[in-house]
């Protein structure tokens, strides 16, 4: 079992389908959009068929994310597990990058085997003009793709998911760090916390979907404004 079938299939069924799992604010640009069960699987799948399709990432690939806490980068890291890919810190050690606008050179300058995905995070979908030639516009072609993905392979809870650690080594510290938060199914969490080391991966994005829990995900926080938010939208946690 992939590890992205371990985080979005009890998501995907019942009353968790319809109701809200991400909801995205970006302070300093206004930004707001949720997403249901339903619709981050819907991308999720998207974005694993370009990965598939035109980056050829397949069981064992080696993936590596420039990229901010974002709505999106939820989306193709449960993307690059869906494929079976392991991510990693390293972009030296990467296969593929994906990356956001501002660090397509440093992406580059990592020399991936594969290639540069590149990121625009707009909210309507615009792509990034003026990419060098061979750096693939993630909002372009993603639009391109279908709602449901496949794995043409069954991927083993063996396999490696996150820098060297299995899916299923994974899935329980995700587990058990979510039992030390004291989070659960019921809460909805709201977090400012980057996505840029394991630690913060871990707690503000796979323990919140190991247990099914909603997360409110800020990001460029407005400290003014967190807790006008955290009334708005009843969350129950507080994270970073």
């Amino acid at each position: 079992m992939t590890l992205t079938a371990a985080l979005l299939g009890p998501l995907r069924t019942g009353s968790a389908a319809a109701r809200p799992l991400i909801t995205f604010y970006d302070d300093a640009t206004g930004e707001r959009v949720e997403l249901s069960g339903t619709t981050t699987a819907n991308w999720a799948a998207k974005a694993a068929n370009l990965l598939r399709e035109e980056c050829d990432v397949e069981p064992g690939t080696r993936v590596a994310l420039l990229l901010p806490a974002h709505w999106q980068t939820a989306a193709v890291l449960l993307a690059a597990w869906w494929c079976g890919a392991e991510v990693v810190s390293e972009p030296g050690d990467a296969e593929w990058v994906l990356c956001d606008a501002d660090r397509v050179d440093i992406a580059l300058a990592s020399a991936p085997s594969g290639g540069v995905v590149a990121l625009s995070l707009d909210a309507f979908g615009k792509g990034i003009s003026g990419l060098p030639p061979g750096v693939v516009d993630f909002a372009t072609e993603v639009r391109l793709q279908g709602d449901d993905f496949v794995p043409w392979e069954q991927v083993p809870a063996s396999a490696p998911a996150l820098d060297g650690a299995t899916v299923s080594e994974v899935m329980a510290g995700a587990s058990t760090r979510a039992a030390e938060l004291g989070l659960s199914r019921t809460d909805r969490v709201l977090s400012t916390l980057d996505w840029n080391t394991a630690t913060g991966l871990r707690d503000g994005l796979l323990a919140v979907l190991a247990v099914e829990a909603s997360l409110v995900q800020v990001r460029n926080p407005d400290e003014a404004a967190l807790a006008r938010r955290a009334t708005a939208e009843r969350t129950t946690v507080r994270l970073g």
